[in-house]
C-alpha cells in the first residue's frame, strides 16, 4: 500500500503496525488545516487495509499537540475580513477549521484498526480530544493535559462530546468551564489515559507490550468488536445483538474462527500472532 505525501506527519509501517507522528515541532504539533487534512487522509487510505492493525499517534520532539494552530486561525479571520459580507457556514473559514478537524477526529474515532495515542507534553484542545478517542492511551506522567479554549474566549466546539463520552459529563464539565490544567497520572484518574509512566523508556515499554497484545488478536474479530462496541447507544440493543449474533456466526464459521479453534486444540500460536 502507498500512504499519501505529507508534509506534517511522518509515517512509518513497521509489521503491523502504522506509526504516525505529528510533525511540527516548532509549534508544539499544534494541528493546521493541513494537519488535519493529511491525518484525514491518511485515515481513509487505510480503512480498507487489514494488514495494519495497529495505529499509533505520537508527536514529534517530546510534545504530543498544544491544540489548533494560533496561526491558522489568525489566517481564518484575515480570510473572514474578505468575504465581502457573503453569509452562510460555506463562506466561513472560522465555520470551516473548526469543522474539518471535527469530521476527521468522527472519521478517526471510528477506524477499525486499534488506535493507539502516546501523550507526552503538550496535550491541549485537539490533542486532547485525540487522546479521547483512542482504543488504548498511555501518557508520560509529567505531560500536562488541559482544555484551554475557554480561557481564549472560544469553545472546545468539536472535540466536547468524545470528551464527554469518555469521562462522563460532569468531570467534562469541571476540566472545560475551568480550563483545568493536569498530568498523566490524573488524566489516568480520570480515565482519559489508562497508563501513566514515570520515564521515556517505561512508556515505549508499554507500547512496545501493547502493540503485542494487539497482534495476538485476529484481524477481522477486532474489526468486529470494535464497530459491535461502537454501536452501543446508537441503535436499538435487540438490532445490536441480531447484528451481533450474525458476526458471531460468520466469524466461527470463518477462517479466524477455525484457525483459532485448531491453535488452542494444538497447544500454538495462531496464524495472525505468529512472528514474522
Amino acid at each position: 500500500m502507498t500512504l499519501p505525501e505529507t508534509e506534517t506527519l511522518a509515517l512509518e509501517q513497521n509489521d503491523h503496525v502504522l506509526h504516525v507522528t505529528l510533525s511540527r515541532p516548532k509549534a508544539r504539533n499544534a494541528m493546521s488545516l493541513k494537519m488535519v487534512q493529511e491525518l484525514m487522509a491518511v485515515f481513509e487510505q487505510i480503512e480498507d487495509n487489514e494488514a495494519i492493525r495497529a495505529v499509533v499517534l505520537r508527536g514529534a520532539d517530546g510534545h504530543f499537540c498544544a491544540g489548533g494552530d494560533i496561526k491558522d486561525m489568525a489566517n481564518a479571520r484575515m480570510a473572514a475580513g474578505q468575504t465581502d459580507g457573503d453569509s452562510g457556514t460555506d463562506k466561513d473559514p472560522f465555520y470551516t477549521l473548526n469543522r474539518e478537524f471535527g469530521r476527521m477526529i468522527t472519521f478517526a474515532n471510528r477506524i477499525p484498526q486499534v488506535l493507539v495515542v502516546v501523550t507526552e507534553g503538550a496535550v491541549l484542545g485537539g490533542g486532547f480530544g485525540l487522546a479521547c478517542i483512542s482504543d488504548v492511551a498511555l501518557s508520560a506522567a509529567d505531560a500536562q493535559f488541559g482544555l484551554p479554549e475557554t480561557g481564549l474566549g472560544i469553545p472546545p466546539a468539536q472535540i466536547a462530546p468524545f470528551v464527554v463520552t469518555r469521562i462522563g459529563l460532569t468531570q467534562a464539565r469541571r476540566l472545560a468551564l475551568l480550563g483545568a490544567r493536569f498530568n498523566g497520572h490524573e488524566a489516568k484518574a480520570l480515565g482519559i489515559v489508562h497508563e501513566a509512566h514515570d520515564s521515556s523508556e517505561a512508556l515505549d515499554a508499554a507500547l512496545s507490550r501493547v502493540l503485542k497484545q494487539v497482534k495476538r488478536c485476529a484481524p477481522r474479530a477486532n474489526r468486529i468488536t470494535k464497530a459491535l462496541m461502537l454501536g452501543v447507544g446508537e441503535q436499538d440493543l435487540d438490532t445490536l445483538l441480531d447484528g451481533a449474533a450474525a458476526s458471531f456466526s460468520e466469524a466461527v464459521q470463518g477462517p479466524e474462527g477455525q484457525e483459532g479453534t485448531m491453535a488452542f486444540m494444538q497447544k500454538r500460536l495462531p496464524s495472525w500472532a505468529a512472528e514474522e
